[in-house]
């Protein structure tokens, strides 16, 4: 059974799950931000068959999300390397560090730290406004049509409601209403 392509959907979130796809590989974007690079080092690492790795190392490099280098030539190897994109995937996996830190770890504490090497100190991954710097809260949000939704589906009174429904929780907030 094959499942369904979300690469179409009018929703970056759903088009991120088609890319990724699996548990497996963010586990294998994981394991290249701890600076692995050989086929063998991934598989080893995560305990992953031969046969599944080759699939999602072959996805992240036609993706762009990293690249082969040939480090031997007879036989030819190569190791996988993170690309600009791949490295733009960091926020994502901090973010997911830090709900798991929040809701599934034990009393003695999350298993890994970020350590911000600039100023030296441990950090508790967080996004915050660009505009304002103020941290990002569900409340404090609201999710707005942008310019690549697809006029067809803009015209949808299912997706007129729930567009509505976001700017009507925005008006609520914002007038300072919500108890």
């Amino acid at each position: 059974m094959r499942r369904t392509s979300f690469a179409n959907w009018p929703c970056t979130v759903a088009r991120t799950m088609d890319l990724l796809g699996d548990w497996w590989t963010p586990l294998v974007l994981r394991e290249a931000f701890y600076g692995v690079r050989k086929f063998d080092e991934f598989q080893q690492g995560l305990g992953i068959a031969r046969t599944t790795l080759s699939d999602r190392l072959k996805t992240l490099v036609d993706e762009g999300l990293m690249e082969k280098r040939a480090y031997q030539t007879d036989p030819v190897r190569y190791d996988y390397v993170l690309t600009e994109k791949g490295t733009d995937f960091f926020p994502v996996l901090v973010a997911m560090m830090r709900w798991g830190d929040r809701w599934t770890t034990d009393e003695s504490g999350p298993p890994v730290l970020v350590h911000h090497d600039r100023c030296g100190n441990v950090t508790e991954p967080d996004t915050h406004c660009t505009s304002c710097g103020e941290r990002l809260r569900f409340e404090d949000t609201s999710m707005r049509m942008g310019p690549g939704y697809p006029a067809k589906l803009a015209k949808r009174p299912d997706i007129q409601e729930r567009f509505a429904r976001q700017a009507a929780k925005s008006r609520h907030e914002v007038r300072g209403t919500d108890q």
